[in-house]
């Protein structure tokens, strides 16, 4: 079975974290026995975003980003997939995400044929409706190759996709499709509603990452980490108020934040207010291997984010054998607590709760290590590379078959 993965999220050499678990998931697949190879949307300027915050905080930044882009070559190998960037131009993000589409399908068109010449396809796999799913759909149809689409939350939940056009253009990729692979139950319920059928949809897990085979000794002082990127809706903020209100009864507490994004100077100036800047080690973003050394250093993972369709750094954590907080109502935070002990639910948006969870998490020991030791085991059973791998190539052939 011969399988392209169309992804806008996907490593890339400036960016070693991005979308990695789309390219475990590409790993995964090709274990389980698809020939596998990426074709990934490279946008070869820094987004608008970035650029402006660059331009007001050091100018030097700009030009280190410029230089990484014109660096980003046009072909990697990663794990032995091989990954072809795709160059296309857009608007910005916020003024015309939702038709992204149409400025990738001329590059996706000319770049699969590439692939389907040489070796006829199977079947593409589009990582979330749009821009992928929408840009690949018509190559797809015309060469009667099977599309198959992964789900994440953000083609349901963006603010940028809630117009009624871009909501269409969801649905209809959505329902062209000859399979849809969703995150979590939350998320196959909420495609369901908008294609108006659910009979060709599936939940498969994307995969967490398996634990360092030589994890490094746990910290001295009890510290709580943070793996995400740093935007308000993952709540930094919350963690940051539940450890300034911990001080008195846990003093020796620590805060790791393991992430880079545009709320770490709001967040750095905050602390100093609170005055706990010097409990909290910003770390940024780390290589993967990296990051996931760090957590496991760690005791306890705090990430009480909102609008969470899953949630790839709980099932890392349980990985790791770190315990992990989320948010009740929140569907990948609700099924992991399902499905894996080690995962605890606390309201949203309320630090006091969260402060709560955390003293007594960490107020024993004893129970913390029957927890690790549970969430280490069931974190790779329900979501390791191997089973969801195996998901992935049942979904490939069931679209195959359909």
């Amino acid at each position: 079975m011969r399988v392209c993965v169309v992804a806008e999220f996907y490593p890339r050499w400036r960016d070693p974290v991005l979308g990695v678990w789309a390219h475990r998931q590409a790993v995964a697949a090709r274990d389980a026995g698809a020939e596998v190879r990426v074709l990934a949307l490279e946008r070869p300027v820094p987004s608008a975003a970035a650029a402006d915050a660059a331009l007001h905080g050091r100018p030097s930044t700009l030009a280190g980003q410029l230089a990484a882009f014109a660096r980003q070559p046009g072909h990697e190998t990663l794990d032995g997939i091989e990954v072809d960037y795709v160059r296309f131009a857009s608007p910005r993000r916020e003024r015309g995400y939702g038709g992204w589409h149409r400025w990738a399908r001329g590059p996706l068109r000319r770049a699969l044929d590439r692939v389907h010449r040489g070796d006829p396809l199977d079947l593409v796999h589009a990582h979330y409706a749009v821009p992928a799913g929408a840009a690949v759909r018509p190559w797809a149809e015309s060469r009667g190759v099977p599309l198959v689409v992964s789900v994440h939350g953000g083609d349901l939940l963006a603010p940028t996709l809630a117009s009624p056009a871009t909501r269409a253009t969801v649905a209809e990729v959505l329902r062209r499709s000859a399979g849809v692979l969703c995150n979590s139950g939350a998320t196959l319920r909420a495609a369901a509603a908008l294609a108006g059928s659910g009979e060709h949809m599936c939940v498969v897990h994307p995969p967490g990452a398996p634990p360092p085979e030589n994890p490094p000794p746990k910290r001295d002082e009890p510290t709580l980490a943070t793996l995400a990127h740093v935007i308000p809706r993952k709540r930094h903020a919350d963690v940051l108020v539940a450890v300034h209100s911990l001080g008195e009864r846990l003093p020796d507490l620590r805060w790791a934040v393991i992430g880079d994004g545009p709320s770490v100077p709001e967040l750095q100036a905050r602390a100093r207010e609170l005055g706990v800047d010097g409990r909290v080690d910003w770390l940024g973003a780390l290589p993967p291997g990296r990051a996931l050394a760090e957590l496991s250093r760690c005791h306890l993972m705090a990430m009480p984010s909102v609008n969470e369709a899953f949630g790839v750094a709980y099932v890392e954590a349980l990985a790791c054998g770190v315990p992990a907080i989320g948010c009740e109502g929140e569907g990948g935070p609700e099924e992991i607590a399902g499905l894996a002990e080690g995962m605890t639910l606390v309201p949203p948006r309320d630090p006091a709760a969260l402060a709560g969870a955390i003293e007594r998490l960490l107020g024993d020991r004893d129970a913390l290590e029957r927890l690790s030791e549970a969430a280490r085991r069931t974190g790779d059973s329900s979501f390791g590379i191997e089973a969801c791998g195996r998901a992935t190539v049942a979904a490939y052939r069931d679209a195959l078959a359909a």
